[in-house]
């Protein structure tokens, strides 16, 4: 017989909480396969990259509102959006700064900072202080992780 020890069930415990986390995240990777389009989920859940002048938007400038492709949270507008010749979609500024959340990224061999979806953890892109006035700010954010809705 095994006598449980203080230190065992803590191992146990840890187990048990890393296999629940495994499974849960499959369940996650599951309804994101089954809600996006094969290159949205590489994009957004994956933290992948679209090719440039690829996407949908790098040249689209139509009045409206640009949400996230996965929870549907509004994160840009088309008034703080400009041509910045990258190839893809580029923001100055956000009026919706609480639906975004930026990270440190070193993938690649770069120093970057990678710009997500606060609500759902979705990669949208990466920011750079080579933008114009008055932030000096580029969003420089994948067509792929943002759907548009126009406003009338």
């Amino acid at each position: 017989m095994i006598r449980s020890t203080p230190i065992i069930s803590i191992i146990i415990l840890l187990n048990t909480s890393i296999m629940a986390q495994s499974t849960d995240s499959i369940k996650k990777d599951e309804y994101w396969k089954s809600k996006l389009s094969d290159i949205e989920y590489a994009v957004a859940r994956e933290k992948g990259t679209e090719r440039p002048f690829t996407g949908k938007y790098w040249d689209f400038f139509e009045r409206g509102i640009y949400s996230c492709v996965c929870c549907g949270a509004n994160l840009f507008e088309s008034d703080s959006k400009f041509a910045s010749s990258c190839g893809w979609p580029s923001f100055f500024d956000s009026k919706y700064k609480d639906n975004i959340e930026f990270h440190n990224d070193t993938s690649h061999g770069m120093i970057r900072t990678e710009v997500l979806c606060k609500k759902c953890g979705a990669h949208l892109g990466h920011i750079f202080d080579d933008g114009p006035k008055p932030t000096g700010k580029r969003f420089c954010i994948n067509s792929v992780s943002i759907k548009f809705t126009p406003i009338k």
